[in-house]
This record gives C-alpha cells, sequence and structure tokens, in this order.
C-alpha cells in the first residue's frame, strides 16, 4: 500500500481492521486495530468520528472553525498534523484506497 498524504482535499476512513470502540470498562472511547490500541484525546475523537470518507479533511475543518470560532489556517495544519500520523501507524487510510480494494475480486 503506498504512503498517504493527508490534504485539505484528503478523504479518509478508518480501515476494516480498526474499530473505534468504547471501552466500558474504563469508560473511554479506543481505536482498535490487530495487537494495538489507541487511546484518543477528545479533540482526536471528535475529528475522528467525522471521517466518513465523503467530507474532505478541508470539510471538517470548517466545521471545527466555526465550532470553536478558531481560524481554519490554523486547525488544518493540526488535523492534518494528527491524520497524517494516524495513517502513517496504519489507523487511517485514504478513503480512494478502500474504495479501489472494494471494486476487486478475487
Amino acid at each position: 500500500m503506498e504512503p498517504i498524504k493527508v490534504g485539505a482535499t484528503s478523504r479518509i476512513v478508518l480501515p476494516r481492521h480498526v474499530k473505534l470502540k468504547h471501552d466500558t470498562v474504563r469508560d473511554r472511547w479506543i481505536l482498535l486495530a490487530p495487537e494495538r490500541v489507541l487511546n484518543p484525546d477528545e479533540t482526536s475523537l471528535e475529528i475522528v468520528r467525522m471521517l466518513d470518507g465523503v467530507c474532505s479533511v478541508g470539510d471538517i475543518v470548517g466545521t471545527l472553525a466555526v465550532k470553536y470560532n478558531a481560524p481554519s489556517e490554523v486547525i488544518l495544519v493540526d488535523v492534518i498534523g494528527m491524520l497524517q500520523d494516524l495513517c502513517d501507524k496504519g489507523f487511517l487510510v485514504s478513503a480512494e484506497t478502500v474504495a479501489t480494494h472494494a471494486g476487486r475480486t478475487s
């Protein structure tokens, strides 16, 4: 799989092997992947929940800028950094990648 370069026009999703689950014992949300667990903070969790494969990173940033009354340029840098890190670690993928793989038949 090719490395993903996250930008404002990117559409990002959770891959099939990663699940967003609520850990009821610890009362927190986790990203669960094979042999790996990530505990996102509240801001990261909010962004991950918005990753539907339809909205671009720029769309998500626009929503956050309105919600938090903050400059979208500042939010964009932070969101791209966070998403890029999660993509590099295999917790997120490009929606285009998922669509390409879904169209293959074995």
